[in-house]
Order: structure tokens, then C-alpha cells, then sequence
């Protein structure tokens, strides 16, 4: 790791271009200097003849090609001093990739407020009837959420399912709003230790398929509720889970992370951490309440006007 960290990468790379643009003068002089004369022949070729009657002339580079070579030598150099090129030097500019990035992310959405102020104006329910603010919503969502989530919101195994109205931290538009802006950690403690033996761990597995009349040893199963005290703090003796803590409902048959005996004996025995990052720095206030009510919308459609893709 200590060549990453030292300035040897950025030396080696700042020496490589000089040596480049250097040694591209120096072919420069040099082939103004020398003349092939030990094979001239008195018609101005060198001698060397190919296919026949392919001959090869002993002329001086064009003038065009001369000159056109040194200016690309003279534009390397400005701009190695101008830009990043040299390793870590930052250049005269101070130009960066991130800071070009940031500045046509601001006019953009400088651009798009006068759009976004009218939407800003509307509860999260009364944009989700609005076919123009869903169209924007839609955009925002497969540009930032459906990597994830998936271009339908049907998730995938870790990835949460918002089409279905099951939600760890809360479907109100507010929580939604607040899990997109500051993101959520959710984190599972490996619980092996407090349930006891391997074999209390597969009782306990088929105690929680019971919670959700999934299919079940029945005898497993009722050795195991005993020791779903250890889980009850967080999923509560009924299993339904803590909004307030994150903790998902286990009554529900929605299995985030995989459903059947060996699916929860792994969770119980390794816990399990999952994360949404948080949108805020990456989308504008404005943004994320288009987005609240886009996604919103997704659990509660009865509310939602039909977008017309036609028009």
C-alpha cells in the first residue's frame, strides 16, 4: 500500500510525459540533422526500392508537417502547465473533473428551479396526482433509485420492494423523505451467542416461519419460542417489528434477505448490515420531494392519476 501513498506514482507519471514531449523535440532536430546520403543515388532516392517500382525519395518533411508537429509540441507543453497532467500538480487552472461536474450540476438545476418552484408549492399526495411532476419523479427515480430498486420498484433480495406498502422505517411521505435525504443503515447483530446451540438456531428459524404461517417444523417450531426472547427486543414478541428502530415484520411473509430455514439460520448466526446511501449533496431539496411522492406513490396507486405517455 505505501506506493499508493507516497508521491513516487505521481513523479513516475509527471517524468513519463516530460520525457515524452522531450523526446519528441529531440526526433524533431534530429531528423533535420541527419540526411541519408550513403545510398543517394543522383535522381534523389535513397536506393531502396520496393514491388518493383516503389522507390523511396530522400526529401525534407513537408513545411506544413514541420511546422504542424511543432505546434502540437508547443500546445502539449501550455497545457501540461495549465491542466492536471503532470501527476499530482494541479495545474494553473485549477481546473478539476469534479469541480466541471458540480458547476453543470448547478446551472442545471438553476435552470430547472422555475420548474421544480411550482412543484415545491404541492404535499407530496397532491404531486402524486400530477401526471408532469410523476413524468419528473419518474426520471429522477430510474436515474438515481432503480440500480437498486429495480426500473419497476419491485426490488430485489436485499434491495426493499416499495410497490408493496411494507416499509422498516415508516411509509409516510415524511419518512420517505427522510430516508431519502439522510439515507438509513440498517444492521442486524449476529445473534448465535444469545439464542445458544446450532440446534436452538434452527428451532428458532422455524419459530419465526411460524409468525408468518409460512411452512414450518411445527415441533422446531414451538421448542423455539423460548428463545426468540433474545430477538424480541427489536421484533417484538409478536415479531412485527419496531418502525422506530428499523426492525422488520416477521409476520408479514416478506423476507428481504431470503426466505426458508438456512435464510434465517445465516442472519441469526452472521446479522446482517444493509445501507441506503443518502441523497442529500447528490439531489436538490426540490428533487427529493418530487422523488418522496414519486415513490410514495408506488404503495398507495388508488391516489395516483394515470400518467398519459402519449401526449
Amino acid at each position: 500500500m505505501s506506493d499508493f501513498t507516497s508521491s513516487f506514482w505521481s513523479i513516475f507519471v509527471a517524468a513519463i510525459s516530460i520525457f515524452g514531449v522531450l523526446y519528441c523535440a529531440f526526433l524533431l532536430w534530429f531528423s533535420a540533422q541527419v540526411k541519408v546520403s550513403a545510398h543517394q543515388t543522383d535522381d534523389g532516392t535513397t536506393g531502396h526500392v520496393w514491388d518493383g517500382d516503389l522507390r523511396e525519395m530522400n526529401n525534407p518533411l513537408p513545411r506544413w508537417w514541420l511546422w504542424l508537429f511543432i505546434m502540437t509540441l508547443v500546445f502539449a507543453a501550455v497545457y501540461g502547465v495549465a491542466y492536471p497532467t503532470l501527476g499530482s500538480y494541479v495545474g494553473e487552472l485549477g481546473w478539476t473533473s469534479q469541480g466541471q461536474y458540480d458547476d453543470e450540476v448547478a446551472k442545471a438545476n438553476a435552470d430547472l428551479q422555475p420548474l421544480y418552484a411550482a412543484f415545491d408549492a404541492q404535499t407530496p399526495e397532491q404531486l402524486a396526482k400530477d401526471p408532469k411532476a410523476m413524468a419528473v419523479g419518474e426520471r429522477l427515480f430510474m436515474n438515481n433509485c432503480s440500480q437498486c430498486h429495480g426500473s419497476d420498484a419491485r426490488g430485489s433480495k436485499g434491495f426493499p420492494n416499495l410497490t408493496d406498502g411494507d416499509w422498516l422505517h415508516g411509509g409516510t411521505p415524511d419518512k420517505i423523505k427522510e430516508t431519502l435525504t439522510k439515507g438509513r443503515i440498517g444492521q442486524m447483530p449476529p445473534m448465535a451467542a444469545a439464542v445458544g446451540s446450532p440446534d436452538d438456531i434452527r428451532n428458532v428459524s422455524h419459530y419465526v416461519l411460524s409468525l408468518s404461517g409460512s411452512p414450518h417444523d411445527s415441533v422446531r417450531a414451538g421448542l423455539g419460542k423460548s428463545k426468540f426472547g433474545a430477538c424480541a427486543a427489536c421484533h417484538g414478541m409478536d415479531g412485527k417489528g419496531n418502525q422506530a428502530l428499523g426492525s422488520a415484520n416477521l409476520s408479514d411473509k416478506i423476507w428481504l434477505h431470503g426466505w426458508g430455514e438456512e435464510a434465517i439460520a445465516a442472519i441469526i448466526n452472521v446479522g446482517k448490515v444493509n445501507q441506503m446511501p443518502a441523497q442529500e449533496g447528490r439531489l436538490t431539496s426540490s428533487q427529493i420531494h418530487v422523488l418522496t411522492a414519486y415513490v410514495w406513490g408506488f404503495s398507495n396507486q388508488p391516489a395516483i392519476a394515470v400518467v398519459d405517455t402519449a401526449k
